[in-house]
Order: C-alpha cells, then structure tokens, then sequence
C-alpha cells in the first residue's frame, strides 16, 4: 500500500504541484520595492558603518592610546602606535590607521575602547576611487567623528537608555 501512494505521487508529480502552489501564494502578493537613492529603508540605531575617532567637549581627543580594540579586532584591521604628548607627557596615538578592506565591522573595537574614543557610525555610503583611499587614518577619523558628533551622541544617549 505504501508503494502504490508512492507511485502515484511520482507519477502525478506530486513535489512539482506543492511548488507551483508556494510559487502562485506569493506570486500575486503584494511587491516590495525600494527605490534606492530616492528612498531609504529604516535603518536601527545600532547599524554599524564607516569608523570615526570621537573628542572631548573641550576638544582633546578620547583615545589613550591603550590598544585594546588593535588586540581584539578578530580581522587585525587596526594599527596603533603611541607616544607621549609634548603638553603634558600623557600617552595619545601618534598613528591610528584602519584598513577598511579588512575590517568585518564586527564592533568589537567599539565595545572594547574604555574611553568610547572609537565608534562606528550609521554612514553606509561611501566608496573609494583611489589606491590608498581605504586606509582610514586618525586625521580623516577625528574628522569623520566631528562631523558625525552630534547623531553619535544621540545614539549613545538611546543606547543607554534601553540597557
């Protein structure tokens, strides 16, 4: 008996039918498209996106130079070098590069940094035209953050809201 509703499901074309039929239930559904550079989706306050280096109000920029986020970057996209600074001899980055083409946007050296100096914005749309250009390194960071300051804080202040 088995056998027999074996053969007739293989002869009918049984699995041929069940996917017609997942094909018709969603071929007149209702189609979602976007319009991409006239329409954006929504997109979550926790995106992470192009990199950015973040100061202090008074203007002193955050990173300290401890190199945690370069030992826990699991793509080793991260090179920092460190050295004293003339004013007052504390110890601030003389170099902090990041290889975008490396990166996995993992978010690991956000969440490692003590002093929240490294963040990741909401900024999805860039590109590069030039050999070189995806080397982002601690001029175009800072540069990036103070542009970025106020929807960085922003997100920090929802984030901490919910946690």
């Amino acid at each position: 008996m088995k056998n027999l509703g074996f053969y007739f499901k293989s002869f009918m074309l049984w699995e041929l039918l069940k996917g017609l039929q997942l094909t018709g239930r969603y071929f007149f559904a209702r189609k979602i498209t976007v319009q991409y550079p006239e329409e954006k989706t929504p997109q979550s306050n926790r995106f992470r996106g192009l990199h950015a280096l973040r100061r202090y109000a008074s203007g002193e920029e955050r990173c300290i130079a401890c190199k945690l986020c370069e030992a826990v970057c699991p793509a080793l996209a991260i090179t920092i070098e460190a050295g004293p600074r003339a004013q007052d001899g504390t110890r601030r980055t003389t170099r902090y590069d990041i290889d975008l083409f490396k990166c996995i946007y993992c978010g690991f050296c956000e969440e490692s940094c003590p002093v929240d100096a490294i963040v990741e914005t909401r900024v999805l749309e860039y590109h590069f035209e030039r050999r070189g250009e995806h080397i982002m390194t601690k001029d175009k960071l800072l540069a990036h953050g103070d542009k970025l300051e106020k929807q960085i804080a922003a997100d920090r202040e929802y984030d901490s809201r919910f946690r």
